[in-house]
């Protein structure tokens, strides 16, 4: 979870320019920031990833609308980061597909490609979507978890997981 231990005032404060609680956010958000790194680039451009997420996040948490979001935001700039790395051919992201059927479908396209049409799968999802695949599959929270965090019912959580995976296998075999 981003943020671990992070208050909602120490982010408030952050997103109002307090250099102070802005260190603070980059040191709580770090662990984080380099699991996202190391699950989506090489273990060359690991460093690269982290470094260029943590400037944005110095640079743009004014822009950040809830700490609720802060973990979302912080996976979806890794994820691009990612994947400019991959487009200039200095590496190659780690997306993990667990659907057999979708996994199935996708085999014979090239690694690379899948990769990167499986992060613009991602990318391409409605945020309330994406939001529940990235807190589920990224950051292993368990339904009731995700409920809570986003204040809707675990039936509402199951049901916008399971359109969000049958729109990205849709999009990746179509």
């Amino acid at each position: 979870m981003a943020g671990k231990g992070l208050s909602q005032t120490v982010f408030e404060e952050a997103r109002l320019g307090n250099r102070q609680a802005i260190i603070r956010l980059i040191e709580a958000t770090q662990p984080d920031v380099r699991r996202y790194a190391r699950s989506r680039c090489r273990a060359s451009d690991e460093d690269d990833a982290t470094q260029e997420v943590l400037w944005q996040l110095f640079r743009r948490v004014g822009a950040i609308r809830s700490l609720a979001a802060l973990p979302s935001w912080l996976f979806t700039v890794a994820m691009r980061e990612c994947l400019r790395l991959a487009r200039k051919g200095r590496s190659s992201i780690s997306v993990p597909v667990e659907d057999k059927e979708a996994q199935a479908a996708l085999v014979a396209r090239p690694e690379l490609d899948l990769r990167l049409d499986l992060a613009a799968a991602i990318e391409a999802l409605p945020g309330h979507y994406r939001d529940v695949v990235l807190l589920r599959d990224m950051q292993e929270l368990t339904v009731g978890e995700i409920a809570l965090r986003l204040g809707v019912t675990q039936q509402a959580v199951k049901a916008r997981l399971h359109r969000a995976r049958a729109l990205m296998r849709k999009q990746l075999s179509g």
